[in-house]
């Protein structure tokens, strides 16, 4: 299929008894595949039909071959994606030759889209292309739905690069106003499939848009995109619309709305064959999510399900979670993806008690070869490991698993993780039975929080300290790092905090003047002072798909504004047929 057409070679011609396996059949197939806009089993149909057309000697057209080379790139996932640009090139290069040149900038503006160029030189050469198409099309050259899909491939680029703009509000109003424009040249020749199918694009990605600033109106365009998509006919599931409208109802608090979008698109799913096994992954991922109240069991501890372990809900979530790592495993599409859902399967396990399962899961994490992107999950699955370890009274191998999570995150340079992790390690080590160690690890843990510019978590990581300190060396140096502990709490007192930082810090000073008070009194570790301590969240450190920027989302389908970050998570752009 790949293979330069030969124009010597003529059509083949279908002879009378022409079967499934004709040729000719297949050929007609992959055309109306291909005009479908982006279907997804266009590039498979191309590729049986030019294996029977070489295997009777015939041959296809280089318009064909160019529509082929079309399909083929934008089935590319995963590891072959970066040859898909080179296929929209040599498409491009074969449309124009035909004589389509309306088809040549659609295959121009995705290889710009899907190339190594950075993202604001590609935006310029879309923007070249646009003119162009416009062009075109007025003189009669270029379809309203070509055009439409070089100006949406521009608009897509722009939405990507929103968070790096000088003024990304600013620059996501003129993108929505773009946008709109674009629904109101598009709309009048809406009962063309090809322009229906390229509004319902249009319109999610209005919806991914304006989801931070106005949800009401993102919801409002990803219901008419998911609506257009069916009106136009496509068979393929639109999982990204899918996956965008459930993560904007959850962040609107319509949780139960958010689970029957994904309960349907899991359920029509099943029987449909276009629906990769990445996309059903995805959509089994925001499912658990959703159905676990969006944060569940931390590994620093503390429970924040509505429904309790052991509940129905809790076993329907590790079901999909379940299957989720089957489907990524068996796509081998995103690793990534994978990691991901053994993660989230191994954290439900551990919410549901199931230590050593849980742990098995996770394991598997870490057992993989590390990739670029995939720090933090590594991490998170470390302080999960920990966190089961303590659980099954292993305090040793959770305080090696703590320090191991802590050093990967000082790597990172993230001194909130770093901070906290380190906290965790050496209330590890207390329990173990080595005040020593312990004392040492709450050092550096307040070490850190120094660094952060916490100063009450730094003082509460000394005044656990102390004890430990009181246990191997006496009484006089826990004395010295209690005093270290309320100059490090009047320290951040006296940067004006904010009222509830205030509130912790004064409950802090009073803790530790007790501590001072009762310093030599008899007595075990108070579980208050040395335990598990402060910690950024109970889903933290981020999940390794987290977006860095407002205006973007995660493998979820979620609008992260609001979220915490991970400057090095992978970017996970919005896929579609364009």
């Amino acid at each position: 299929m790949t293979s330069p057409p030969s124009d010597a070679r003529p059509p083949y011609d279908r002879g009378p008894g022409g079967g499934p396996e004709d040729p000719h059949t297949l050929l007609d197939r992959a055309r109306r595949l291909s005009a479908a806009g982006g279907h997804p089993a266009a590039g498979g149909a191309w590729e049986r039909a030019a294996t029977a057309l070489r295997r009777v000697g015939g041959g296809i057209t280089p318009g064909d071959h160019a529509d082929a080379l079309d399909a083929t790139a934008l089935d590319c996932r995963g590891g072959a994606r970066p040859a898909a640009e080179t296929l929209f090139s040599r498409a491009a290069d074969l449309h124009e030759r035909s004589g389509l040149l309306g088809k040549a900038l659609i295959s121009r503006a995705r290889a710009l889209a899907t190339g190594p160029e950075p993202g604001a030189t590609a935006c310029a050469g879309l923007a070249e292309l646009c003119e162009r198409a416009a062009a075109l099309h007025a003189a009669g050259r270029a379809t309203v739905a070509q055009t439409a899909t070089v100006l949406l491939l521009r608009s897509r680029a722009r939405a990507d690069l929103l968070d790096t703009a000088p003024d990304p509000a600013a620059e996501a109003a003129a993108l929505r106003e773009e946008l709109v424009r674009l629904v109101a040249f598009a709309a009048p020749y809406r009962a063309d499939p090809a322009v229906l199918g390229s509004l319902a694009d249009c319109r999610a990605l209005l919806g991914r848009v304006s989801a931070p600033e106005d949800p009401g109106a993102a919801l409002a365009h990803l219901r008419a995109a998911l609506a257009d998509h069916a009106a136009a006919g496509r068979a393929w599931p639109p999982t990204e619309t899918e996956l965008l409208l459930a993560g904007v109802l959850r962040a609107t608090g319509a949780r139960a709305e958010a689970a029957a979008v994904l309960r349907a698109a899991v359920g029509s799913g099943e029987g449909n064959a276009l629906l990769r096994a990445t996309e059903g992954a995805r959509l089994r991922l925001a499912l658990a999510r959703t159905l676990e109240g969006g944060e569940g069991l931390g590994p620093f501890g503390g429970h924040a399900r509505s429904d309790g372990p052991g509940s129905p809900g809790d076993e329907e979530v590790v079901a999909l979670l379940t299957e989720a790592v089957r489907l990524s495993d068996g796509s081998g599409e995103d690793p990534l993806l994978g990691v991901l859902a053994r993660l989230r399967l191994g954290s439900a396990l551990a919410a549901l008690g199931r230590w050593q399962e849980a742990a098995t899961v996770l394991e598997e994490v870490l057992a993989g070869p590390a990739r670029r992107g995939d720090e933090a999950a590594r991490l998170r699955a470390r302080a999960w490991l920990a966190f089961c370890a303590l659980r099954r009274g292993e305090p040793e191998r959770a305080a090696r698993q703590y320090a191991l999570a802590a050093a990967e995150a000082r790597l990172r340079a993230d001194l909130h993780h770093g901070a906290a992790l380190s906290h965790r390690a050496a209330h590890a080590l207390g329990a173990a039975g080595a005040p020593e160690k312990a004392a040492r690890a709450y050092e550096r843990a307040a070490d850190l929080w120094r660094s952060a510019r916490d100063h009450g978590a730094a003082a509460r990581s000394l005044r656990a300290r102390a004890r430990h300190v009181r246990t191997a060396w006496g009484a006089a140096r826990a004395e010295v790092v209690l005093e270290e502990a309320l100059r490090e709490a009047q320290r951040g007192l006296r940067g004006t905090p904010e009222p509830t930082e205030r509130d912790r810090l004064r409950a802090e000073l009073v803790l530790i003047r007790e501590e001072l008070t009762d310093l030599l009194s008899p007595g075990a570790i108070d579980p208050a002072a040395a335990g598990p301590g402060p910690c950024p969240g109970p889903w933290s450190p981020p999940d390794p798909y987290e977006m860095s920027g407002h205006y973007q989302v995660n493998v979820y389908g979620d609008v992260c504004g609001g979220r915490p970050s991970a400057a090095t998570a992978p970017r996970t752009r919005m896929q579609g047929c364009v």
